[in-house]
């Protein structure tokens, strides 16, 4: 599904990112765990053509990400905030991505109806703009525009960031969910290392911009996690 090669990315001649391979499968969940600094949100960065290596290709389906638009009909994500229209409220929000992509009434129905236990009646109808809703309701409303069109491919970065105990169950339950379609791959970076592993059956670890561990989550995996992040 993706495939990097040499890829290299600096600023002002620092390097923040240099890994010289990385494959994605289709259908595989890979989480993506760091310190901050790590090169987690980069490396989402250069996959989503949002800003340019300084070496190196990203391929999605064998094509460059470069210069290519052909992959953004399969690929849904959410980064952060800025993602969002905020002087809009969600329901404009919602209807301008239906626009945008083309969808129709029954489809904007049937997502309505799909996230409705996830919104937990504080989305809709509300009659705020999205700029005045709390840090993790705009988050909520950013990972399901991601979700919207049923992307093949799903990039989200800190997404239990701000949400509340239910709602991040929640999104763990819907991540599975999408999981267990083999069409559908999955990036995902979090610093909740139990919600990585109760998601993803790959994990990486980058560290200064490096893949240091390269992983399938099992058992131990959690602890092994901790661990490394906080050694005895």
């Amino acid at each position: 599904m993706i495939e990097i090669k040499d890829l290299k990315k600096s600023y002002a001649g620092t390097p923040v990112l240099d890994i010289p391979y990385l494959q994605i499968k289709k259908g595989e969940c890979l989480g993506i765990v760091g310190n901050n600094g790590a090169g987690k949100t980069t490396l989402f960065r250069l996959i989503l053509d949002l800003i340019r290596p300084t070496q190196g290709e990203i391929t999605s389906k064998g094509i460059p990400v470069k210069g290519n638009n052909d992959w953004k009909q399969y690929t849904g994500s959410y980064l952060d905030q800025h993602f969002l229209i905020d002087f809009l409220t969600p329901e404009e929000y919602f209807d301008f991505l239906q626009g945008i992509y083309g969808l129709s009434k029954g489809d904007l129905d049937t997502f309505y109806a799909d996230f409705e236990s996830f919104f937990n009646e504080e989305i809709v109808g509300k009659k705020k703009y999205v700029r005045d809703l709390s840090q993790g309701n705009r988050q909520k409303i950013g990972i399901a525009a991601a979700l919207m069109t049923k992307p093949e491919l799903v990039i989200l970065d800190e997404p239990y960031n701000g949400l509340d105990p239910t709602t991040q169950l929640r999104l763990v339950s819907m991540l599975n969910k999408l999981k267990s379609s083999s069409e559908v791959t999955i990036l995902v970076s979090s610093h909740d290392l139990r919600h990585i592993t109760e998601v993803c059956d790959r994990i990486i670890i980058l560290e200064k911009g490096k893949i240091i561990h390269d992983i399938l989550t099992e058992e131990s995996t959690l602890g092994d996690l901790e661990t490394y992040f906080n050694p005895v």
